[in-house]
C-alpha cells in the first residue's frame, strides 16, 4: 500500500500520479477518515492523561471527591466509545488503503492502456516458413500431446491434458529454467505452498483487488496462489531482515490458478489462456537505492531463457494505464508466436518498490543501531510455461507435422523430435 504521510504532504502529487494511472484517488475520503482517527487518537490520549493524574491525586487524598469519581467514570465512557470509534474509522481507512494501487513511477511511459505501451527492443528475425506453418492447438492436437477434450471432461473449459511428449517436454522446460536461473544467475531455489492464508494474498497484494479471480477454499480460508509472488512475498512478513542478506533472490516452480473472469471471451482456443498453469516465478528483497538497476537485472535474467530457446522475443515498457496494481515500473516480455500470428507475453518484470512490503511489514536494518527501513520487492516470471510450450510448437513445427527440441531442451527432453509416438 502507498504511504498515508506521503498522502498528508504531498497531496497533489500524489492525485496526479493516479490521474497517470487513468484513476481517481478518493482524497476526500482518505483525508476524512485519517483526520477523524487522528483526532480520536489525540483525545483518547488527553483523557487518559487526565486520568491518570486524577487517579494519583485520589490515591493521595485522604478524601474522595463525589465529583472527581464521577468524572472518572465519565472519562472511562468517553475513552470506551472513542475507541470503538477509532477502531470502525481505522478499519474503514485500512480497507480504502488496500484497494488503492502504487503510485507509477515517474519513468513510466504514460498512457491510457495497452496500445500506448512501448517497444523498446526486438531480438531475433521472425521466422518464415515454405509451408503455412499451424497454431499450437492444432500441432497439439495432430500430435497427441495435448488433449482439450478430456481437460473439459475432467474439469471444465480452459482446462487440458498434456501427454507424452508434451508431459515430458514441460518438465524439460521447468527443469531447464529452474537450473538456468539457480545456477547461471544466482537465484535460490524454492519448494512452496500452493495454498496460503488471507493475510499472505493481502500482503502480496492480490487482495482485496484480485479476489473474484483467485479459487478459494471458504472452509479454511485459503486461496490457490494465482503466482508464486504471493508466498514468496509472505515469507519475511513482519520480519526485519539484515542489510547484509540483501538482494535476496529466488526462483520457484509452482502450479498457478485463475478463474480467468477479467477475461471472459478472450484467447479461448488452446493454452494460452487458462485456469491451471505452471509457471517459474523470479522474485528479490532488494535496498530500495538499488531496485531500478535490480529489475533491469531481472529483465536480462528472464530475456535469457528467450535467447537460450532460440526463440524470437521483444521488450515492451508497460505504460501507467497498463502497469499491475502493485507495479511502479514493469516490463512484458513477448515472444513470436508464427502459428496464430501473435506476441505472447511469457513475463512481465516489475519494481513494486515497497508497496508490498509495507502492507507485509518487511524491513531491513542497514546496522545494528539504524532505524528499520521498507525495503522494494521485484518480481518476474522465468517464465510462464504453456506459452513457451506454445511458442516452441508453433517456430520449430516441420512441414510433416513433427516439432524440433530447441538445443538448449535436449539433454533435460531426452529427445529431439516431437513425433507424438
Amino acid at each position: 500500500m502507498i504511504d498515508i504521510e506521503l498522502i498528508r504532504e504531498k497531496p497533489e502529487f500524489v492525485i496526479q500520479s493516479f490521474k497517470r494511472r487513468g484513476k481517481e484517488l478518493p482524497f476526500a475520503e482518505i483525508s476524512d477518515l485519517d483526520q477523524r482517527r487522528r483526532t480520536a487518537i489525540a483525545e483518547m490520549d488527553s483523557l487518559r492523561s487526565r486520568r491518570n493524574v486524577v487517579s494519583k491525586d485520589l490515591g493521595r487524598s485522604k478524601d474522595k471527591p463525589a465529583e472527581l469519581i464521577e468524572e472518572m467514570r465519565n472519562v472511562g465512557s468517553q475513552i470506551k466509545d472513542l475507541e470503538e470509534e477509532e477502531r470502525v474509522v481505522s478499519g474503514r481507512l485500512k480497507q480504502v488503503m488496500l484497494g488503492i494501487p502504487n503510485l507509477p513511477s515517474e519513468s513510466s511511459p504514460d498512457g491510457p492502456n495497452e496500445d500506448s505501451n512501448v517497444v523498446i527492443r526486438s531480438v531475433g528475425g521472425i521466422p518464415k516458413f515454405d509451408f503455412n506453418p499451424k497454431p499450437h492447438w492444432e500441432i497439439g492436437e495432430n500430435l497427441g500431446i495435448i488433449d482439450f477434450q478430456r481437460g473439459v471432461k475432467l474439469a471444465k473449459t480452459r482446462f487440458y491434458l498434456l501427454k507424452g511428449q508434451g508431459a515430458r517436454l514441460q518438465r524439460a522446460l521447468i527443469s531447464w529454467m529452474l537450473d538456468l536461473h539457480t545456477e547461471k544467475h544466482g537465484y535460490s531455489e524454492l519448494y512452496l505452498p500452493y495454498m496460503v492464508n488471507r493475510d499472505t494474498v493481502t500482503a502480496s497484494s492480490h487482495l482485496p483487488h484480485f479476489e473474484e479471480n483467485m479459487y478459494h477454499d471458504a472452509e479454511d480460508d485459503l486461496f490457490m496462489i494465482p503466482t508464486a509472488e504471493a508466498p514468496v512475498t509472505g515469507m519475511f512478513r513482519d520480519e526485519i531482515l539484515d542489510a547484509k542478506t540483501l538482494p535476496l533472490k529466488f526462483v520457484s516452480h509452482t502450479p498457478c490458478w485463475r478463474r480467468e473472469k477479467f477475461s471472459a471471451g478472450r484467447d479461448t482456443r488452446g493454452i494460452k489462456r487458462v485456469h491451471q498453469f505452471d509457471k517459474v516465478e523470479m522474485y528479490k528483497f532488494v535496498e530500495p537505492e538499488k531496485s531500478y538497476e535490480e529489475l533491469e537485472l531481472l529483465l536480462n535474467d528472464a530475456e535469457e531463457v528467450c535467447v537460450e530457446l532460440g526463440i524470437p522475443h521483444r521488450v515492451l515498457e508497460l505504460c501507467t494505464g497498463d502497469l499491475g496494481f502493485a507495479a511502479a515500473k514493469s516490463y512484458d516480455v513477448e515472444m513470436w508466436g508464427p502459428g496464430a500470428q501473435e506476441w505472447l507475453e511469457v513475463s512481465s518484470c516489475s519494481n513494486c518498490t515497497d508497496f508490498q512490503s509495507r502492507r507485509a511489514a518487511i524491513r531491513y536494518k542497514a546496522s545494528e543501531n539504524s532505524r528499520p527501513r521498507l525495503l522494494h520487492t521485484l518480481n518476474g516470471s522465468g517464465l510462464a510455461v504453456p506459452r513457451v510450450m506454445i511458442a516452441i510448437l508453433e517456430n520449430y513445427q516441420l512441414p510433416d507435422g513433427t516439432v524440433r527440441i530447441p538445443d538448449a531442451l535436449k539433454p533435460y527432453a531426452g529427445f529431439d523430435l516431437i513425433t507424438g509416438d
